[in-house]
């Protein structure tokens, strides 16, 4: 009997257990884009916003990025939006889903006119139901930095 395509995945995705499978691009956080966030959000507190009091005011001494800019940027950062990733990472399968995320921790602030990339480790998968559930530890990176910006277990649900 033929393996059904959501075990032929795990099969094919069970070797990478525990590995590294990406790192990402770096990408520059600048001001524009802060600002862009805020609105789209209306999250307009100035220690993102307002760079001349921030630079007063916050213990940082410049504007930081919203936590929730650089968790909705995982997409970019990850390249998983890339029209090559989903047959290469997900042979078989036709839709990907965002499930959610477990753990979410932004250790580290992002200030303005930073980089960041992404790296990405395979945690785990398993079948639920006729999708494969995978969870991804994904670390976000601030150039120089000492701690990440964030780190997120990102599940996904890939269905055939």
């Amino acid at each position: 009997m033929a393996k059904k395509p959501a075990d032929t995945l795990i099969d094919h995705l069970k070797p990478q257990l525990g590995q590294e499978l990406h790192v990402g691009p770096w990408l520059t956080i600048d001001q524009e884009r802060i600002d862009k966030f805020a609105d789209v959000t209306g999250d307009l507190q100035w220690i993102h916003i307002d760079p001349e009091r921030a630079r007063k005011e916050s213990p940082y001494g410049a504007t930081v990025a919203h936590g929730y800019l650089t968790l909705s940027l995982l997409p970019y950062l990850t390249e998983s939006n890339h029209p090559d990733f989903f047959q290469k990472n997900y042979p078989g399968m036709r839709m990907r889903v965002n499930y959610g995320t477990n753990r979410v921790r932004f250790p580290s602030p992002v200030l303005a006119g930073s980089k960041i990339r992404a790296r990405t480790v395979l945690q785990s998968t398993e079948r639920v139901g006729e999708a494969v559930q995978i969870v991804y530890l994904i670390t976000v990176d601030i150039e120089n930095g000492k701690k990440p910006a964030c780190v997120a277990e990102f599940v996904a649900r890939v269905y055939p």
